[in-house]
């Protein structure tokens, strides 16, 4: 393979600029068609994304003699539906987060991964942001010294902008997002945790219900311990009082500490007595540096942005303290 030639299943709206246009622009990669179930939706998401072909019908694109890759872009409820439809034509994979609806359907993507020749990459696109890459760095290299603790807390209110609901609320409807802004918000989270720290040795967490109109997690909070025996200690609150919101993640060590947002631009690092604010400029289209090192792995050129062990790892984490 010389070229990675792109299908989508679902272009929505995390296509129109998050990712999409990214398909077109890296190296050696071609957008060629796009699936939506509204063929008029498709049809115009096409036309104004310079896509050659639309269809209404994901087998349309599974089947494409040639496309040799697909980016699922749909709810969660149908990933699994969809990736095995792909795996078994042995195509690769480019799957948004979460990856599945739960722990259960992420094994067995993982066992139809194993009986195919594809390859599998999940888009968690924070990976490659130089943003949290310097947050790896100062962690690697050991800029705050040995890693003493990690706090997380992402506090919204119910009109804040990260917990805005879409214009189907399916967000908040378990049966097709698997829980509530928890379930979509926190995976960024957790696999940057697991891309720092590496292998979870155990974890434990737990969630309440307190919104009346809502079958879904008001507020998490949990505990996760990594072989390398770092321990974090992590919160979400979606019904925080507003003016209260609060985007954190803080990690301590023997010489200082760094602290920045997961949803937000700049890093503080304290170490050795001094301190100093990094700003960072996220790319327009933000998950162009991930499709760019998954188009190179599916070339051979490199290993996996994000294997799908990694997000296993990360369902089983949501599905425990989503209890």
């Amino acid at each position: 393979m010389k070229e990675v030639v792109w299908g989508i299943i679902g272009c929505g709206d995390v296509t129109e600029v998050k990712s999409g246009p990214a398909f077109r622009q890296v190296e050696n990669s071609r957008l060629l068609a796009v699936m939506r179930r509204d063929a008029e939706k498709a049809e115009d998401y096409a036309v104004r994304h310079k896509v050659p072909l639309f269809f209404n019908d994901a087998n349309a694109i599974i089947n494409h003699k040639d496309i040799n890759a697909i980016y699922i872009a749909t709810p969660p409820s149908t990933h699994l539906e969809y990736a095995l439809k792909v795996l078994k034509t042995n195509k690769n994979v480019y799957i948004e987060k979460p990856m599945t609806l739960n722990f259960n359907e992420a094994i067995l993507l993982r066992d139809a991964l194993r009986k195919s020749t594809a390859k599998l990459t999940i888009a968690h696109y924070r990976r490659q942001l130089p943003m949290f890459l310097e947050v790896k760095r100062v962690i690697d290299e050991k800029v705050i010294g040995d890693i003493t603790s990690v706090n997380l807390k992402l506090f919204q209110s119910r009109k804040a902008a990260l917990t805005t609901k879409s214009e189907s609320n399916w967000r908040i409807n378990p049966e097709i997002s698997g829980g509530g802004y928890f379930n979509d918000l926190a995976p960024h989270q957790l696999d940057l945790l697991i891309y720092w720290f590496g292998a979870v040795e155990r974890f434990s967490g737990s969630s309440t219900f307190k919104h009346s109109t809502e079958n879904v997690a008001s507020q998490t909070k949990g505990t996760i311990n990594f072989k390398n025996g770092i321990s974090c200690n992590a919160s979400w609150d979606f019904i925080a009082p507003e003016g209260e919101e609060l985007d954190e993640c803080r990690i301590s060590g023997t010489h200082g500490s760094v602290a920045f947002p997961l949803f937000g631009k700049d890093i503080i690092l304290e170490s050795k007595g001094r301190s100093e604010v990094l700003t960072f400029d996220h790319p327009k289209h933000i998950q162009q540096p991930l499709i760019q090192a998954t188009v190179n792995y599916y070339l051979g050129k490199s290993v996996n942005p994000c294997p799908i062990e990694d997000g296993i790892m990360g369902m089983q984490i949501i599905d425990e303290f989503s209890q």
